[in-house]
């Protein structure tokens, strides 16, 4: 990851009229046509949700670096029906293939199971962290991430201690890949790029961070680590981000029907 994450926010720009929809007045969970300050400073605090895991990696090598001259070309992620995994345990996705197509489908997943809401809670956060980083970046970042999140962070949120959200409201962080790219491949590790769209904020009435998409790419250092794919180190940069559709905001509580209503999938090629 880098500094910024798929928490953080950004506009796209360009020259010639713009067009500003804003949502309908009956909408409880509208967001001001001017920005509060407390917006502001909550975009500003949540933008380290995920950011302090990718700082304490960028200055670390990965156990394996991997070999930047043996980079296969450059192919779009397609499907090829091959089944990614072979268990879930604790809801993370294990097993995958050792060559480049199961390194792909390892980091795709990973980027999810780092982008949901489990990273808010202690325990759920140490799980995740053990089943899919090294033995070593895990027991680094651990520390680092029970510091990060503590109690006046997740305050800043809207959450409780717990991180839990406040009742009538529901806390909605999801990462969903939209590709992947092959930046380097051997038996020992892999870099791989995933390219996805991250949903983000705090579906409830009286939320002033209201849910909003982000576009981001993740970049996973792999070691194959005890017949499995691990995270050495990673990072994070904005983009590629397409303009923004014209499709007017949810309410409310569609969006957290929504989210309670359709679940997240296993990715793979």
């Amino acid at each position: 990851m880098s500094t910024d994450d798929q928490y953080g926010g950004g506009e796209v720009g360009g020259t010639g009229q713009t067009r500003t929809r804003f949502p309908e007045p009956s909408d409880p969970y509208a967001p001001p046509r001017r920005t509060p300050r407390g917006l502001i400073t909550v975009v500003g605090v949540v933008v380290l949700l995920i950011a302090a895991i990718a700082f304490a990696n960028q200055s670390r090598t990965p156990e394996n670096p991997p070999t930047a001259d043996k980079a296969p070309a450059t192919n779009p992620t397609a499907a090829t029906g091959t089944q990614p995994v072979d268990s879930k345990p604790n809801g993370i996705p294990q097993g995958f293939a050792h060559d480049a197509q199961g390194a792909q489908s390892a980091a795709a997943n990973f980027a999810v199971t780092l982008g949901s809401e489990g990273m808010l809670k202690k325990d759920l956060r140490h799980t995740i962290m053990d089943g899919i980083y090294t033995p070593e970046a895990a027991s680094q970042l651990k520390v680092q991430q029970d510091a990060a999140y503590s109690p006046a962070f997740l305050t800043a949120l809207g959450l409780d201690q717990n991180g839990n959200a406040p009742q009538g409201s529901t806390f909605v962080t999801r990462a969903v890949p939209v590709g992947t790219r092959v930046e380097s491949y051997s038996p020992t590790g892999a870099r791989i790029a995933v390219w996805y769209t991250g949903l983000v904020g705090l579906s409830g009435p009286k939320s002033t961070d209201p849910v909003r998409t982000t576009w981001k790419t993740w970049t996973f250092d792999l070691s194959w680590v005890a017949s499995g794919w691990r995270v050495s180190s990673d990072t994070q940069e904005d983009g590629p981000a397409p303009v923004p559709g014209d499709v007017p905001a949810s309410t409310s509580d569609d969006i957290s029907k929504a989210v309670k209503e359709f679940g997240g999938f296993t990715y793979a090629r």
